[in-house]
């Protein structure tokens, strides 16, 4: 937050720091951390949701308990930069990621290295994308996650890049491939996405319920708990493959979701309404299957006795379009693909709904905060904390980017810049499907706006 500045402390795993400051008056034991990160969630797709019938009761009970930020945004909509932002605590420009295209610069440091010098035992499973145009995971998924800071962990291969990695090399390079292999299901389930052409594409996979990728994803989760040390804090990041397209449900996921009524996207002319209403329920169903292992998750720890020390967050990369403006997936500065859901519960937080901007890349202050660890140099996250406390004041401002557009939110108002077409503006109160553009009718307000943008590389303060 502005005037906060974090302490450059560093605890370590002895007697000599076994507790912080909690902010409510007494001293506590360092908290665990469960980092819950679903791949391409749209904000608007977890409960409460307004006219869209998702079902998510454990994000729900989390929500109610703990604060809900309503306009949270990604620093960048695409996977590998996005990750690289929370990893890193800076923003687009600065972290080192410009697209998929890229690694995570291993010279960079990483919140997760600061966890773990500060004694925290360092965990994640799923698909970290952070060394995304290399294809190769390790067969065990642990090739490069010491150097990221990790203690242990299972980094898997994303939707896409895991059956492409297969189709190229003719083998598995990454865990979640190698265990179908063991299955004798990774050339059916290559083949099966062989299969997969369009956004309008619903069959479900030919895999079963056991073998489906994010269940394996929360199975992994729950093994790392399992070996998680009892004499140490513990930070878990489990990253959900879904609700990714393409659209492969399982046949029991895709039952318990045909013939619910969606929504139509905003302003498509592409596939017919019927087929929209599939990719939705499919969309969904995908979604409600990763509340069910979340809350699976959340059992482990209540079990392990540490649920009352636990600080749980849940967020997402960026979201996805599915059909708005006639565009699909992210990389664009719309809501569907920008917005994220972000819910902070736990730990005394106090409960209350956030309606002031805010975004993703505050969570990697958040965590060295309540770890009491050492601030990353060059960061440009500021810790959630106070606000969590219900005492300190947001953001006036947040910011997204990708490519060669730049983007603002500030209270009602979002302004893009954009390196081709004109400047946009819109007022997500009142246009909150972003159909009107404000830039010349509010040539003022987009005026000043614009000076929030980046220059050189770095965002005004």
């Amino acid at each position: 937050m502005e005037g906060m500045t974090l302490a450059r402390r560093s605890f370590l795993a002895s007697a000599a720091a076994p507790c912080l400051h909690n902010g409510w008056g007494a001293p506590a034991r360092r908290p665990n951390i469960l980092f819950l990160f679903p791949d391409q969630l749209r904000r608007d797709f977890v409960e409460p949701a307004e006219g869209i019938p998702v079902k998510t009761p454990h994000l729900r009970k989390l929500a109610d308990a703990g604060v809900r930020f309503t306009q949270a945004v990604t620093p960048a909509p695409l996977c590998a930069p996005a990750r690289a932002c929370l990893a890193s605590g800076r923003e687009y420009d600065r972290c080192g990621v410009a697209s998929n295209k890229d690694s995570f610069p291993l010279g960079q440091a990483t919140f997760y290295q600061r966890l773990r010098a500060a004694g925290y035992h360092v965990m994640g499973c799923g698909k970290f994308d952070l060394h995304k145009p290399e294809l190769d995971w390790g067969l065990d998924g642990k090739r490069l996650i010491r150097e990221w800071g990790f203690s242990d962990g299972v980094d898997n291969e994303g939707k896409h890049d895991g059956t492409r990695a297969y189709t190229r090399n003719g083998k598995p390079m990454g865990p979640f491939l190698a265990y179908l292999e063991s299955l004798g299901l990774a050339r059916t389930h290559v083949e099966d996405y062989e299969k997969r052409k369009g956004h309008g594409d619903t069959f479900p996979t030919p895999l079963p319920d056991s073998a489906y990728g994010d269940n394996w994803i929360a199975r992994n989760g729950l093994a790392l708990l399992d070996s998680a040390p009892r004499n140490k804090p513990w930070f878990l990041q489990v990253n959900f493959n879904g609700p990714h397209d393409p659209w492969d449900v399982t046949a029991s996921m895709q039952r318990r979701w045909r013939g619910i009524a969606f929504p139509q996207p905003v302003k498509n002319t592409q596939l017919t309404a019927a087929n929209h209403v599939l990719v939705r329920e499919n969309y969904a169903a995908m979604i409600e299957n990763i509340d069910t292992r979340i809350g699976e998750l959340l059992e482990k720890v209540r079990r392990r006795g540490e649920l009352d020390n636990t600080l749980i967050v849940v967020s997402s990369d960026h979201g996805e379009m599915l059909g708005d403006h006639n565009l699909w997936g992210k990389t664009q500065p719309y809501q569907g693909s920008t917005g994220v859901p972000l819910v902070v519960s736990g730990l005394g937080v106090r409960p209350a709904v956030q309606s002031a901007p805010a975004t993703a890349l505050d969570l990697t202050a958040t965590f060295l905060d309540y770890a009491g660890a050492e601030a990353l140099e060059g960061m440009d996250s500021r810790s959630l904390r106070p606000l969590l406390n219900g005492q300190g004041p947001a953001r006036e401002f947040v910011s997204s980017g990708m490519g060669g557009w730049r983007m603002a939110v500030r209270e009602r108002f979002k302004y893009v810049r954009q390196a081709e077409g004109g400047p946009l503006l819109f007022d997500l109160r009142n246009d909150p499907h972003e159909t009107e553009n404000l830039a010349h009718s509010q040539a003022k307000l987009a005026a000043e706006m614009e000076r929030l943008l980046p220059r050189n590389g770095s965002l005004a303060p």
